[in-house]
């Protein structure tokens, strides 16, 4: 096991291109971090620098005590798992395993002992004989990260891994690698696009944008006090509402003043006095959106479209011109085309500057 420390690596590519814009900071040892954001965002690039398969423009890149920008990729002990898993299909699983292994020239005694290790960890002892093409997607998944796995490296590298999966696999993959690394408390770096794959996973995230890093938490504190508006509405599903308005405060509390005249009352919100009268991009979490008494709500949008999935209801609603989305307990399935009146609970906004969009801290 081993630290990864990124310090100002920068990727910029012959025709100009920045794939990473001085990313800084360190991967703990046995820590499950995850590089999550939109494609094109940098994490990808991130990984294949700390696997020696992308050259670094600038910085330094250190896995455990050993700067490793010039150190060969077969040198620098890490191990990968690729999107598509990359297995040989005329391999048996058994094969498949102990081939990196061979390659190296282990010990006959030794390979076979860390096979069946693999094997025993991973739920494969059944299908050790089985080709790739006789395996399912989760198995096939399990046959790469077992590859991974019986090189004992400093660190697993994951790219991507559960991409080619259903809905149902992913979820079963995450739980697996979830135990796998809790097992192991082997260092990981998880890369994905996945917002709830990087939530679930994640000891901590890091957040990129154009190969920028907008911020590294874990992720309750990414959820709950995102840094800009990017990162609040990249993570959480359905995606943060957001509403651009004047703050006002008088007798009945706070209020967002919309540009059509409507105003969306915020009560006791928790903000600054001196903020009266700013303008912001006022952001509010679908599960913050609750049911009202007339009387006592804080808008009364228009249903439109109504989600219920079971566990909970999605409800697509329009204020004016503006879209929101509640989500709502499954006793409450209201009607399209009815008015319903919402509020927002004390201290369950979050205000961005319309400029920047960084978070507006009181």
């Amino acid at each position: 096991m081993a630290k990864v420390r990124f310090d100002a690596v920068r990727k910029v590519y012959p025709n100009g291109y920045v794939g990473v814009a001085g990313a800084s900071f360190e991967v703990a040892d046995g820590e499950l971090l995850v590089l999550v954001g939109p494609s094109g965002c940098g994490k990808s690039t991130l990984l294949r620098m700390v696997a020696g398969l992308e050259a670094i423009s600038s910085g330094t890149l250190t896995i455990g005590d050993r700067v490793v920008n010039d150190v060969a990729p077969k040198d620098r002990d890490i191990a990968m798992v690729f999107q598509s898993y990359a297995l040989y299909p005329h391999m048996s699983v058994a094969e498949n395993l102990a081939f990196g292994l061979k390659l190296r020239g282990q010990d006959k005694a030794d390979i076979a002992a860390r096979v069946a290790e693999a094997a025993r960890v991973l739920e494969l002892d059944k299908v050790l004989d089985r080709k790739p093409g006789q395996l399912s997607g989760g198995q096939r998944q399990r046959v790469a990260l077992g590859r991974a796995l019986v090189r004992q490296p400093q660190v697993f590298l994951l790219d991507e891994p559960l991409s080619n999966l259903d809905a149902k696999l992913r979820a079963g993959m995450r739980v697996e690698i979830a135990r796998l690394h809790r097992a192991l408390g082997t260092t990981m770096i998880y890369v994905t696009h996945d917002q709830i794959e990087a939530m679930t996973l994640g000891q901590r995230i890091v957040v990129l944008k154009d190969g920028q890093i907008q911020q590294i938490d874990t992720p309750m504190a990414l959820y709950e006090k995102p840094a800009n508006l990017f990162v609040a509405t990249f993570l959480g599903s359905p995606a943060m509402n957001v509403l651009r308005g004047h703050l006002q405060h008088g007798e009945a509390g706070w209020g967002l003043a919309l540009g059509d005249g409507t105003v969306l009352a915020l009560g006791a919100a928790g903000l600054p006095e001196a903020w009266a009268g700013r303008e912001v991009d006022l952001g509010i979490r679908p599960e913050h959106l609750v049911p009202a008494e007339a009387a006592d709500a804080g808008l009364a949008p228009v249903v439109e479209v109504v989600e219920a999935v079971g566990s909970e209801v999605f409800v697509n609603l329009r204020l004016g011109d503006r879209p929101l989305i509640a989500r709502l307990p499954p006793d409450r399935v209201p009607v399209p085309g009815e008015t319903l009146p919402l509020a927002v609970p004390a201290g369950r906004v979050h205000a961005f500057d319309t400029e920047t969009g960084t978070r507006l801290v009181p």
